[in-house]
Parts: C-alpha cells; sequence; structure tokens
C-alpha cells in the first residue's frame, strides 16, 4: 500500500505533458510537443503572431526593432541576436522549445542540439505561410479559437484592401538604403503585395533576388508606374541615414504618375522588412493600402 501512495504521490507531481500536434513548417508537417511551459523565439515575424495570439516567451533575441513587440517580450530573457544565439544563456533558460527562422535559420541545426527547435521561416508565400504559421502557433499552444478569430479578421481585410486598389493601376515596389534604390519584383521577398492584392506588376522582368535589383531615378521615370510602394530599410532597422523620402523626392521621380496623383505609398518599413509575415504586420500593411486606397 506504501508503494501504491508513493508512486501516486510521484506522478502527481511530475509535469503533465501534452500529446504532441503535427504542424505546417518549413520543413513541411513536423511533430511539436503541446503547450510547452519554456519557450524561446528567434524569429520576428513568429514573435508577432504568438503576440497577437497572447503567448509570450521566456527567450527573446535582441534587438527586436518593432516598438510593439519589444513591450510585449519585456522581461523576457535574451538569449542571442536574430543572426547569433547565446548557447550559454539558452542552456541557462533551458526551452522545451524553440522557435527559429527567417534571419536566424542557419542557426537551426545548432539550437535542435540544444532542445526541441521548429524552423518557422517564411520565404516564399507571405501570406499563405503566415496563415500556416498562425494555425500551428494556435494548435501547439491551445490558441485555435484566437488564431481563427485572427485569420477571419485578415480576410475581411484582404478583401478590403484588394478592392481598394482595385483598377487604380500597375504599381512598383521600391526599397531605399539611403540614397541606393531596389525594386521587387511579384516573385520577389515583397511580392505578396501584388499577388495578394492582385495589384500587377508596371515591369514584369525586374530582377527577383533576395536584394532586389539596384536601379536608378531613371528606371523609374522611365518605367513610370501609377501606384509606387515604397519601403525605407534604414527606417526599419533604426539606422540614421538619407530617408525614402528625401531620396525619391526628384524631378524624375516626380514626374511618374504615381507621385503626381498622389499614388505613393511610404509602407511601414519595419512590418514589412523585418516581420513580414506575422499577422499583425500583414494587416497593418494592409490597412495602409485600405487608408491610401479607400472609398473617396
Amino acid at each position: 500500500m506504501f508503494r501504491k501512495l508513493l508512486l501516486a504521490l510521484v506522478l502527481a507531481a511530475a509535469p503533465a505533458f501534452a500529446d504532441p500536434v503535427i504542424v505546417d513548417s518549413f520543413d513541411g508537417p513536423v511533430e511539436v510537443e503541446a503547450n510547452p511551459a519554456t519557450v524561446a523565439v528567434f524569429d520576428l515575424d513568429a514573435l508577432d503572431t504568438l503576440g497577437a495570439l497572447g503567448v509570450k516567451p521566456q527567450g527573446v533575441p535582441s534587438p527586436i526593432y518593432l516598438s510593439w513587440l519589444a513591450k510585449e517580450v519585456d522581461g523576457a530573457q535574451v538569449v542571442g541576436s536574430l543572426f547569433e544565439p547565446d548557447l550559454e544563456a539558452i542552456a541557462v533558460l533551458g526551452p522545451d522549445l524553440i522557435v527559429a527562422g527567417g534571419r536566424s535559420q542557419k542557426a537551426v541545426p545548432t539550437l535542435a542540439g540544444m532542445a526541441p527547435t521548429v524552423d518557422m521561416s517564411i520565404w516564399n508565400d507571405a501570406v499563405g505561410e503566415g496563415l500556416a504559421r498562425l494555425d500551428a502557433y494556435g494548435a501547439i499552444f491551445g490558441k485555435e479559437a484566437r488564431a481563427a478569430e485572427l485569420r477571419a479578421a485578415f480576410a475581411a481585410k484582404l478583401d478590403a484592401a484588394r478592392a481598394a486598389v482595385a483598377g487604380k493601376g500597375r504599381a512598383l515596389i521600391v526599397m531605399t538604403n539611403g540614397p541606393k534604390v531596389s525594386a521587387y519584383g511579384a516573385a520577389g521577398r515583397f511580392g505578396w503585395l501584388h499577388s495578394a492584392l492582385d495589384l500587377p506588376e508596371v515591369n514584369a522582368n525586374v530582377e527577383q533576388t533576395t536584394h532586389g535589383q539596384a536601379i536608378s531615378f531613371e528606371f523609374i521615370n522611365e518605367v513610370n508606374p501609377e501606384i509606387l510602394i515604397v519601403v525605407d530599410r534604414l527606417s526599419a532597422i533604426g539606422q540614421d541615414g538619407e530617408s525614402a523620402w528625401a531620396t525619391l523626392d526628384n524631378p524624375l521621380v516626380r514626374d511618374t504618375q504615381a507621385w503626381k496623383s498622389g499614388q505613393v505609398v511610404f509602407v511601414d518599413s519595419g512590418a514589412l522588412y523585418l516581420a513580414g509575415g506575422g499577422i499583425r504586420s500583414m494587416s497593418l500593411i494592409l490597412d495602409q493600402f485600405i487608408d491610401a486606397f479607400g472609398t473617396e
């Protein structure tokens, strides 16, 4: 009887582990233990969506860059940067799950040697993969109902943004980095703005590279977009330098249809460039298009 009582006490004191769940990741379907008690996150897309779900990780990278994320992770242990994990800090934290991806993807093999690690990179289809990650985090953390609410709200907002830009012309996406300017096409890192919004390209021959095609002001003038979408990299990462407005405010760009008609959208560069697949970041960008092109 004593042995049975002792066994019962031990089992009662032991941590309860939920059944694993199968979720979509960068590597395809993977098995993850549900409701991990201690979580380290090395991806801003993930931090954005987890925050929307009401999940607060115990380990986070630094710097965060995005003000709304910085407030939410206040008090969490810093376990390195997006590019370089602090292995000693991770060992001290002892996470039950590590969420990596994007800028930390190269560190996934190292992280996986320390704790269960899932690669949640979003590379090709920001909207499709971003929504898949939303569903995955909902399943892992028991937030399915909240994930469904966020998905429905996003779908409605996407419909509204798509309607707002319909018939407004062809677009060109550019990113400034101080005085330098690059263009991005429909298959590039910001291409979901074309595909998800049914927004036609003004030039379908833009090189599809990670860092965009280096272009001149003459190029912008020649393709003459009706809509100009602008990402300011220096603003996104908090560095000083010439702003996107100052870079583009010149006779050649001012002569485009986009500039003349006021159809220039300076998007929230931090949201798009740093956390482009996060559910709140994508929603914020859609809000900007609704505000810029909504019903007059």
